[in-house]
């Protein structure tokens, strides 16, 4: 399988058995293939972030945010096909490409964001990289400690 930058990409169970990080978001309901994500191809590195259905939940985060900060660049809400969805930055993770179930589809073909909508996602997450090299760490998971077993792993299989 060909992965790419901007497209959709479901997670096996196995992964989240493997990394074992309570900060995780899960597949929902063990097997329904949830939530989709959004990748990113770094060399051997995927790093997905989870797209959420719940925008209302993550609406009123990102309003309590930008009352406060002025601004939210860890939660983005923004129309993906034909619905708003919640872009989840915060919960972002590195995986390897073989931990990838399978590529989102939409009439059976492959799902991928829009271009205007790619360069806003990884504009975001290039700042959050940025802050956390700065020590402002943004992320729910320890993406250093994942990042290492994911690299870890490469290692063994090389």
């Amino acid at each position: 399988m060909k992965i790419e930058t901007g497209y959709l990409y479901h997670i096996k169970d196995e992964f989240f058995d493997i990394v074992n990080d309570e900060n995780l978001m899960t597949n929902h309901e063990r097997g329904k293939k949830r939530p989709t994500y959004f990748t990113i191809k770094d060399k051997n590195i995927l790093w997905f972030i989870p797209l959420s259905s719940k925008v209302d939940k993550y609406r009123n985060i990102v309003d309590k945010k930008v009352k406060k900060f002025g601004f939210c660049n860890t939660i983005l809400i923004e129309k993906v096909f034909d619905s708003d969805a919640a872009i989840l930055l915060q919960n972002a993770f590195p995986t390897l490409e073989k931990y990838i179930d399978h590529v989102h589809t939409i009439d059976g073909k492959p799902s991928r964001v829009p271009e205007k909508l790619e360069k806003i996602i990884l504009e975001n997450f290039n700042n959050l990289m940025k802050l956390k090299k700065r020590g402002i760490n943004l992320f729910f998971t320890n993406i250093d400690k994942i990042k290492k077993q994911m690299l870890d792993e490469l290692k063994l299989s090389k």
